[in-house]
């Protein structure tokens, strides 16, 4: 994987709900998409940058993690 992207191939062919950008001055600026299909992509960066982020399924109890990202 290059060190300047991350390639996030589960999610193309996806379609949009709702997108979400969360700014938190202390941990960083959060982004949330949630996809019709029922899952949601979470990525979060913070300074220095650090770059995390997941494809999940949401719903009661904890969310099923599909893929993690880290760069």
């Amino acid at each position: 994987m290059p060190d300047d992207y991350i390639e996030c191939a589960e999610l193309s062919g996806k379609t949009i709900q709702a997108l979400r950008v969360h700014r938190n001055a202390g941990e960083g600026t959060g982004i949330e998409i949630e996809l019709t299909d029922g899952t949601r992509f979470a990525c979060s960066i913070s300074n220095p940058t650090a770059l995390r982020a997941s494809l999940y399924k949401g719903g009661v109890g904890f969310p099923e993690i599909i893929r993690e990202y880290e760069v």
